[in-house]
């Protein structure tokens, strides 16, 4: 895709007059279990990799590794091939919508199977008196 030189100049200028705070720093905190990025801004952004596309299988080594880009705006960890984009991670967007939705999704799954409330644990006991849950049984064809 070619921009024309009046674009470029356009964005620059609208750019320039919205700067975005831009990575200083990033690095891994192993203790804590969270990517850790400094601003220029003197905010500091922690997350769980887990919790951001691209990064849910990565191993503490590969996060030891990460690159931020000459604009201050991507991080990228080479090992994974994962970029991400600091202004959406800001925005709360660790990830493309779609995935967001299924990650929530099995997250709230996984959080109501989890859930204790004195009625869940009646049903549990009425199932237990009535002989639990049924044996799956195969059926032949």
């Amino acid at each position: 895709m070619a921009i024309s030189k009046a674009q470029l100049l356009a964005a620059t200028e609208r750019g320039q007059a919205n700067p975005s705070p831009k990575a200083i720093k990033a690095r891994y905190d192993a203790r804590a279990k969270r990517l850790v990025i400094d601003l220029d801004s003197g905010l500091r952004v922690l997350f769980k990799p887990g919790d951001a596309q691209g990064l849910q299988r990565a191993s503490e080594a590969d996060l030891r590794r990460i690159e931020i880009s000459p604009s201050g705006l991507g991080l990228h960890i080479p090992t994974l091939d994962a970029d991400l984009f600091l202004p959406a991670i800001l925005e709360g967007f660790l990830g493309s919508l779609a995935w967001m939705h299924e990650n929530a999704a099995r997250k709230m799954g996984r959080a109501g199977g989890q859930c204790k409330s004195e009625s869940k644990a009646q049903a549990a006991r009425a199932n237990g008196q009535r002989g639990g849950r049924p044996r799956k049984t195969v059926v032949e064809a």
